[in-house]
């Protein structure tokens, strides 16, 4: 069991909202999604990642005291490299995709070769 924010009461985790003190818990219309809240007097903008990088579009933005997209920016996300195949990895997949065709040249070569001897 969670704790309401509010009233500090036992909350289910799958609740909506306090059954205490009718605070939402959750995104309205949409109960499996968090609801983060600030604290007192505080605004979730200026910790909040994508305020950081500007890619926030939510409306009540620089002032919002409560979210569903907020990321805590102290908690930075680690940066993942992307995956780089091989070069025999690349050849093979696409030797497996193209062997028509590369069946259908090897032949069109080899016939050039014999008629041109």
């Amino acid at each position: 069991m969670s704790e309401c924010p509010r009233c500090h009461q036992p909350v289910e985790v799958q609740a909506i909202a306090c059954p205490h003190c009718r605070l939402p818990l959750k995104a309205f219309g949409h109960p499996g999604i968090p609801l983060h809240r600030a604290d007192a007097g505080d605004y979730l903008c200026p910790t909040c990642l994508y305020h950081a990088d500007d890619t926030c579009n939510f409306p009540q933005r620089p002032y919002a005291k409560d979210c569903t997209l907020y990321v805590d920016q102290s908690q930075q996300i680690r940066q993942v490299t992307p995956y780089k195949p091989k070069w025999t990895s690349l050849a093979r997949s696409w030797f497996s995709r193209n062997a028509v065709w590369f069946v259908v040249g090897t032949i069109l070569l080899i016939s050039i070769l014999i008629a041109l001897s």
